[in-house]
């Protein structure tokens, strides 16, 4: 059964990337809402490129997910927050390569700054499943 519909109206032009518009889920039973996820890895580091702290994020969101029993067709929305300055191609290309052909809601969203001074980006996700 298909939870997730996307929406795209003809109405309006098509989305900008690898992303819909909206994304109606139906029926649904159980949501995940996830604080921003940060590049940190288990161990403590941070990449200190973009693309690194990109790979990071999507990681750690893969590991919020399992633990959730999700997988990354259940997210619906994605809301990533990048510093000023930094280079938007790794992490639209990270996002891609870890949804592959599923769409989701997606906003991206540059920064001046985030909480601590060594993080370039940090993603928050909407997930539901029935």
């Amino acid at each position: 059964m298909t939870v997730h519909h996307r929406i795209s109206p003809g109405g309006i032009a098509p989305p900008a990337a690898n992303y819909a518009h909206a994304v109606l889920s139906e029926r649904s039973g159980r949501w995940l809402h996830t604080s921003g996820v940060v590049p940190t890895r288990p161990d403590g580091s941070v990449p200190d490129d973009i693309a690194g702290q990109a790979h990071a994020v999507w990681a750690n969101i893969a590991a919020i997910l399992s633990e959730a029993d999700m997988v990354a067709d259940d997210i619906v929305s994605v809301t990533t927050y990048v510093v000023v300055g930094a280079s938007l191609g790794p992490v639209m290309a990270a996002r891609d390569a870890f949804l592959g052909e599923h769409r989701a809601a997606s906003t991206l969203v540059t920064v001046p700054e985030l909480a601590r001074p060594e993080w370039s980006m940090e993603i928050a996700i909407v997930a539901a499943t029935p």
